[in-house]
This record gives C-alpha cells, sequence and structure tokens, in this order.
C-alpha cells in the first residue's frame, strides 16, 4: 500500500495509537502535534491524505486546512470530540473530503482512509474519453477533462467532491437521486446515514452555481424523495 498520511492531532495518545494501527494496515504515517508544525511538515512532503484534530493549539484546524486547500486539492480526513453539525458544515464548507467524530473505531477510521485515498486516485486519473468534453446548462460550462466550471466566463473553484455531484447530475439529467444513492456513487462507500454530509456539499455547491442559492434552478430539491438535475 505504502500511502503516506499526515496526522495533525494535539492529543498524543490519540495520535500514536491511530499511527500504530494505520502502520500496521501499510501505510507510511508522519505525525504534527499543532497546527504550525503540521503545515511546516506538509508543504516539505508529499502526502496522499491529511487526518486533522480541529481543536488544536497555535494554528487551529480550521485554519490549518485553508492553509492546506491553498496549496493542494489532497484528501482531509477531519476529526473532533464536537459532534455538532456547526463543526461538520464548517469543515466540509472548508474543503474536508470526510469528517470522523471521536470516539472512533480504528476500523472505521482506516475504512474511511482507505475510501478518500481510493477516490482521490480515481478522481485524478480520470482521463477517458467518456468525459473528454465540454458541457454547457445554462450559464454554466463544465468541463470534464480539466475538471473546470465556469458562470458566463467567470472560473468557479469547485472541491473535488462539489464537482463529482455536479458531474452525477449532468450525466444523468432525467435522474432523481436520493441522498444515499449520492454518497455511493460520489464517495464510492456505504451510506452512514448522516444527512449532514450531503447537505452541506450541496448548499456549497449551490452557493457556487446558484444565483439564488435558496431557488435553485440547476439542481432541484424533491422532498421527501431526493435531487434532480433541471436547467437544460
Amino acid at each position: 500500500m505504502n500511502n503516506k498520511i499526515l496526522i495533525i492531532e494535539d492529543d498524543r495518545s490519540i495520535s500514536d495509537m491511530v499511527k500504530n494501527y494505520l502502520t500496521k494496515e501499510g501505510f507510511n504515517i508522519d505525525t504534527a502535534y499543532d497546527g504550525e508544525e503540521g503545515i511546516t511538515k506538509f508543504l516539505r512532503d508529499s502526502y496522499d491524505l491529511v487526518i486533522l484534530d480541529l481543536m488544536m493549539p497555535k494554528l487551529d484546524g480550521m485554519e490549518t486546512m485553508k492553509i492546506i486547500r491553498e496549496k493542494s486539492s489532497v484528501p482531509i480526513l477531519i476529526m473532533s470530540a464536537k459532534d455538532t453539525d456547526v463543526d461538520k458544515a464548517i469543515g466540509l464548507g472548508l474543503g474536508a473530503d470526510d469528517y470522523i467524530a471521536k470516539p472512533f473505531s480504528m476500523i472505521e477510521i482506516s475504512a474511511r482512509i482507505k475510501a478518500s485515498i481510493r477516490r482521490a486516485t480515481k478522481y485524478s486519473s480520470t482521463t477517458n474519453k467518456e468525459d473528454d468534453n465540454i458541457v454547457k446548462l445554462g450559464e454554466l460550462t463544465i468541463n470534464f477533462e480539466n475538471f473546470l466550471v465556469t458562470k458566463n466566463g467567470e472560473s468557479i473553484q469547485l472541491t473535488s467532491k462539489e464537482f463529482e455531484i455536479l458531474k452525477l447530475f449532468i450525466k444523468n439529467p432525467n435522474r432523481v437521486f436520493t441522498k444515499a444513492q449520492i454518497y455511493s456513487f460520489v464517495w464510492n462507500d456505504d451510506y452512514f446515514g448522516d444527512e449532514n454530509v450531503i447537505n452541506v456539499h450541496m448548499r456549497r455547491l449551490r452557493e457556487k452555481i446558484e444565483d439564488d442559492p435558496s431557488k435553485p434552478k440547476y439542481i432541484k430539491t424533491l422532498w421527501g424523495i431526493g435531487y434532480k438535475l433541471e436547467g437544460n
């Protein structure tokens, strides 16, 4: 396997526990115990995934994530003892790929890490002819080859998950997707029933592509069912 992971966690007991388990799983692990040290190591080396605690000294997880996202699209798995929708929304809105609440099982974190790395690898290597085209949707232009989206000629910065959600609907314009189906296709993983993950990503996507996110014209909500693409 030999994927390289950076753990940024100020609680050394948690950091050591995760490091020891993941090392046995075949991962190459580096650790940092505050945000500043984490950024230093991240900029100095290359990683396949970052595990990031939200509550840390010197530089907290949110600021650390902002800096990482300015430099890289590496998968980020955030973790926190504060299992609230606010924490999740803020974290995922800044570009985290997944969220895990403390306390967590080693089996669960290992599964989420493997799924995140698998998704990122698939995303970065998508170069087949099916995606080698440009689609126009209303004021939007989507380039599947270069993962670029523009609105009225202005570039829109989407995270990999936001792009994959938009791509899912564009490739299936007449299909209604439930939240579980969206998670299954985009995250390529079992759905844990956490609707907040889908809600946050959908909200962030709409804020970027819609004139009025509260009255979306591209991806419509079918209450009690799911979502469907319109606006062709």
